[in-house]
């Protein structure tokens, strides 16, 4: 091994040194590993490749790659698996209340895994939306000397000349049900919008969580825009096990490098990309893992504050291939840390802060995805947080790229997403109602389902900014129109949501930050009086146990109290 490390140190101790320890040895020469291995420190590798979806399926392959890092830096790699729910083939049934929960999921079995076997550093690849922050939770629950790997996005499909994405899918749904898209149109569109490998292209969960995963520190730089397919994955991988290594030697922990300074860069990161809402649920849910308390309102400042200046899809022109050939994330880090909006001291996996990351990346005024700051597409994010008589926990809606930003209507209530997708199909929303989807949130669904169904068909139909929606479930990042999800306290709990009546008047500001509901305090008060708990369908399992232990999502829909309930850390094992 190494003069660099010492293995009477390093967790892998416990099952590799000593006398005592030759009955695990047996395990490992079982394996055909030589005794100069399991002398070497052991490196998690950790891969949600299957063959689920696009996502997931260049996972395994790069992963692999990433042993040969590893073993040429002085390490031994130990690879495993964990699972995935592919969200654009769970959304709009049942299926979908199986995501969030997945995040969860993923994060423990990662965490046991590494905690079994005793690993000493973790190099962690995901593709699917939730598989990301997933990943990252395990690395700052563990604390181990870790790098977070994206497997890559997909290439943009071609219809017709133009540059597709899954979301034209679902939003042909909606044409095609508005009588619009002929089925034969919907099933051209279908078979070429996703041409192969990779996660979804726009600026979606999946690629919002990829750059936060630059922003935060815990990926090298420019590394996780590059798609799928391109041959410069490979050596990504492989870079990423040769510098796990000298993190493990520097001991270079992923709490060192998540401070709340480099959350607050995640959060400008996600707002000046306009990405999705769902980052308000999983940037708490990894602060806390660290011990830092970063709540929905906490993101929510941060993105009042941040100007807009990623053209990408939805709200714009551009997909995940273009920031790449642009210049990557760090091109738009670029200008905002030049323009006073990011804190350059955070330290990265790099071994050197975002500031002298950057220090390296020239600014390219020739590319057309990111503006300047001096310039952006709008001087506020593209996320805003609300608040207010409905939703006192707070909401959040994603308004890049809209026009609307004030909408006043009654009420069109729904219990849950199915029956407003019906409805919508029906055509039976009328232009400037407020649909209510609720009993959709954590505890509620259980697992605070996305709509992109339900918002994409409206937004096929033409009714995209004709109406608001307004749900204690989520959105998908590739959600587009005036939709506001995350209200809280949700419906399942007795929240405001849960006491709407068709009719009631409803006003929101994502100017000002407000939701209200214009119904007096006597006749909501009546209304809680009368209001009974729902029994949902899932009274055993993995989703009633998730519904027992899920907090609210404000505070990121978290399952355990985290690191500021800690006695110790697993990396001092």
């Amino acid at each position: 091994m190494s003069k660099r490390f010492d293995k009477t140190k390093l967790p892998s101790r416990h099952v590799s040194v000593g006398p005592e320890r030759a009955p695990h040895r047996s395990y490992y020469y079982a394996m055909g590993m030589t005794e100069e291995e399991i002398n070497r420190p052991f490196v998690a590798i950790a891969s949600a490749g299957n063959d689920s979806a696009p996502c997931n399926t260049t996972l395994d392959p790069q992963a692999n790659l990433c042993r040969e890092g590893v073993i040429a830096n002085g390490g031994t790699p130990r690879r495993f698996n964990t699972i995935t729910v592919t969200d654009g083939i769970a959304m709009g049934h049942q299926g979908m209340k199986s995501s969030l929960i997945s995040r969860e999921i993923i994060a423990d079995s990662v965490e046991v895994s590494v905690r079994g076997h005793c690993y000493d550093a973790l190099v962690g690849f995901a593709g699917c939306d939730k598989s990301l922050p997933g990943m990252m939770m395990s690395m700052l629950r563990l604390n181990v000397p870790s790098i977070f790997v994206y497997g890559g996005s997909i290439l943009p499909g071609t219809y017709r000349g133009e540059d597709v994405t899954v979301v034209d899918v679902f939003e042909a749904v909606g044409q095609h049900a508005a009588g619009n898209c002929p089925l034969q149109e919907l099933i051209e569109l279908e078979k070429v919008a996703c041409p192969g490998h990779g996660a979804c292209g726009g600026q979606f969960t999946a690629n919002t969580m990829a750059c936060v995963g630059e922003a935060i520190g815990l990926s090298l730089p420019n590394s996780n825009m590059s798609p799928a397919p391109y041959k410069s994955r490979e050596e990504i991988a492989i870079a990423a096990g040769k510098q796990v290594m000298e993190l493990l030697a520097l001991n270079l922990r992923p709490r060192d490098i998540c401070t709340r300074e480099a959350f607050e860069n995640a959060a400008r990161v996600v707002a000046a990309t306009g990405g999705s809402t769902n980052a308000a649920l999983h940037l708490p849910a990894m602060a806390s893992e660290c011990g830092i308390e970063f709540d929905l309102f906490d993101v929510a400042e941060i993105f009042k504050s941040t100007p807009y200046i990623a053209d990408l899809k939805p709200g714009g022109k551009y997909v995940a291939k273009d920031m790449h050939e642009a210049g990557g994330v760090y091109m738009g880090m670029k200008t905002l840390l030049d323009g006073g909006f990011l804190d350059p001291n955070p330290m990265t996996v790099t071994g050197k802060t975002l500031g002298e990351n950057l220090e390296e990346i020239t600014w390219n005024p020739d590319q057309k995805v990111f503006y300047e700051v001096s310039n952006p597409i709008t001087p506020t994010g593209g996320v805003v947080g609300l608040k207010g008589s409905l939703a006192p926990d707070g909401a959040i809606v994603k308004v890049a790229g809209m026009d609307r930003l004030q909408f006043t209507g009654p009420a069109r209530v729904f219990d849950c997403e199915e029956d407003a997708f019906a409805a919508v199909e029906k055509r039976d929303i009328a232009e400037g109602c407020v649909i209510i989807i609720r009993y959709e949130g954590p505890k509620g669904g259980p697992g605070m389902r996305e709509m992109l169904s339900t918002t994409a068909a409206l937004y096929g139909q033409g009714m995209g900014e004709k109406v608001a929606l307004i749900t204690d479930g989520r959105f998908s990042g590739a959600t587009r129109g005036f939709c506001i999800g995350h209200v809280g306290p949700e419906a399942a709990e007795g929240g405001p949501i849960g006491l709407v009546e068709d009719g009631d008047t409803i006003a929101i500001d994502a100017v000002a930050g407000t939701i209200d509901l214009d119904v007096s305090d006597d006749v909501l008060a009546e209304r809680k009086a009368r209001w009974k708990p729902r029994t949902n369908d899932y009274q055993s399992g993995a989703l009633w146990r998730f519904a027992q232990n899920v907090g609210p999502a404000s505070k990121g829909a978290l399952t355990h109290p985290g690191a500021s309930s800690e006695t110790h850390v697993y990396a001092d094992i």
